[in-house]
């Protein structure tokens, strides 16, 4: 092959996956191909795990990123500076996981979905730790679930050291890009090593020969089967919503939608103002109490702060 081919192939331009990051390197997916190291344009600095980017070989080095795609979404947190960092991007599904010990807090749960309305994205609530349902779950809890089931979220009850569950989680993330979500010690990373039992070959492999570390908040994006991806990190699992305002808040209840056009004010937040048909529903029994408290409690924390 001539130089002169040699270059024009390098021009060629590809697409791929950010499969993970590693200080100003990436490993993006290349096909059925193993994938390729590759060095970003200072001015695509916020390229995150999951963006879908355009690539070109270079006849010495790494590849360039030359582009990033458009996204669906981005998760983003504030780096100790205030400043918003992408860690991933283009997530389908939320895993909102919380178990039996330590104890669901039902209010952290409604925050994720409200990040996963915010993202565009589905969410599955995932209760790990099934075995201690039966001495560790209340009647508020019961009732908190169900009240998830009827408002058409699915309900999953984990086992992650028998594998009870795996097989119906697993199910519902075909086709999709996941994300665990979770406070620390419920139990994510054992219900993720059912998906990723070789996460370590990865890891190790991104690490060795590269100038940049994998280190446990980088995000990785793993290929599973039947087109389904999950995306882990610890930075990635413990993602919620940093800021929210009252229409944030009241548009990630579901159940209020079909309410909200009712209510005599446009800007209403269903807590004290005259003919609020979500407060009509709430006595009436359509909209779950519970839930309402929920949202009233974080509707008045979040005005406490301003």
């Amino acid at each position: 092959m001539s130089n002169k081919t040699v270059a024009k192939c390098n021009r060629k331009k590809h697409t791929g996956r950010v499969i993970t990051r590693f200080g100003s390197e990436l490993l993006v997916s290349n096909g059925d191909q193993p994938p390729i190291r590759c060095t970003t344009k200072r001015k695509l600095d916020h390229v995150a795990c999951g963006d879908h980017v355009l690539w070109q070989a270079n006849q010495h080095g790494n590849a360039t990123v030359s582009q990033i795609l458009p996204r669906k979404n981005a998760l983003t947190r504030r780096t100790y500076r205030g400043t918003p960092k992408t860690i991933a991007a283009n997530v389908d599904q939320l895993l909102v996981t919380s178990s039996w010990l330590p104890r669901p807090i039902w209010e952290l749960v409604d925050r994720y979905l409200i990040a996963a309305g915010q993202l565009q994205a589905n969410a599955i609530i995932i209760i790990n730790k099934s075995d201690l349902e039966q001495k560790q779950a209340t009647a508020i809890d019961k009732k908190a679930l169900q009240d998830y089931r009827d408002i058409g979220y699915s309900v999953i009850a984990i086992n992650a050291l028998t594998g009870e569950g795996v097989d119906e989680l697993r199910q519902l993330m075909n086709a999709k890009t996941n994300i665990f979500v979770g406070r620390s010690g419920v139990g994510k990373s054992s219900i993720a090593q059912h998906f990723l039992p070789d996460i370590e070959l990865l890891v190790n492999d991104i690490s060795q020969n590269g100038e940049g570390q994998h280190t446990t908040t980088t995000a990785t994006l793993y290929n599973l089967e039947n087109d389904a991806y999950l995306i882990d990190s610890p930075g990635v699992r413990d993602y919620a919503l940093d800021e929210l305002t009252a229409r944030k808040l009241s548009d990630g209840y579901r159940e209020f939608a079909p309410y909200i056009q009712d209510c005599r004010f446009n800007n209403c937040t269903h807590n004290h103002e005259p003919k609020c048909a979500v407060r009509t529903a709430v006595k009436s029994g359509e909209i779950s109490n519970p839930r309402y408290q929920r949202y009233l409690g974080a509707l008045i924390n979040m005005e406490n702060m301003t």
